[in-house]
């Protein structure tokens, strides 16, 4: 376990690398089998979800498309509960598969603003792929459908993840002590 410091704040190794390529595997291997013959979108959230995306889809041997929308709701390390949609989705939705591809789940609450966003373009169905879900923490009742791992209500870092813009860079995700 290792310690890395981040401004103020210590964290401690929780996730290493190896097991979060591990759990991503499966998830494209589900994604692989349950989307086969439908091409889906995946439409990754930035700025979080860039590195769980990008491991993702060189799991992912189905054809496919990848698209980012930008939303945000955290400011340091507390969710605000306010969304403020930065960029939005140029691709016509009607009739697609789309796989909303997040860092984490927690409140619930920016997936709601997204399905509801994405809902008003006609798309056959809307999934929910997350990198990590604190289900103690669900705001919302959602389905989300594929996740890699579920955690506590810890404050983590790393693996795109961030502590005020730092952090994403960590190839581990770590928990702040």
């Amino acid at each position: 376990m290792s310690i890395v410091t981040i401004k103020d704040r210590q964290f401690k190794t929780s996730i290493p690398e190896a097991e979060i390529l591990r759990r991503v595997k499966a998830v494209a291997e589900r994604i692989n089998h349950d989307m086969a013959g439908k091409n889906p979108l995946f439409l990754a959230v930035l700025n979080g979800a860039f590195v769980f995306a990008a491991d993702l889809m060189r799991e992912i041997t189905i054809p496919c498309e990848i698209s980012f929308v930008k939303l945000a709701s955290y400011q340091g390390t507390t969710s605000t509960g306010k969304i403020t949609e930065v960029m939005g989705i140029n691709e016509d939705l009607s009739g697609r598969e789309i796989i909303i591809v997040e860092d984490i789940v927690d409140t619930g609450l920016t997936m709601k603003r997204m399905i509801e966003t994405l809902g008003t373009r006609n798309p056959a169905n809307v999934h929910i792929c997350s990198l990590l879900l604190k289900p103690e923490k669900l705001k919302v009742d959602l389905n989300v459908e594929y996740v890699a791992m579920e955690i506590p209500n810890d404050f983590i870092v790393g693996y795109g993840l961030d502590y005020d813009q730092q952090g994403r860079n960590l190839r581990d995700i770590y928990t702040v002590i």
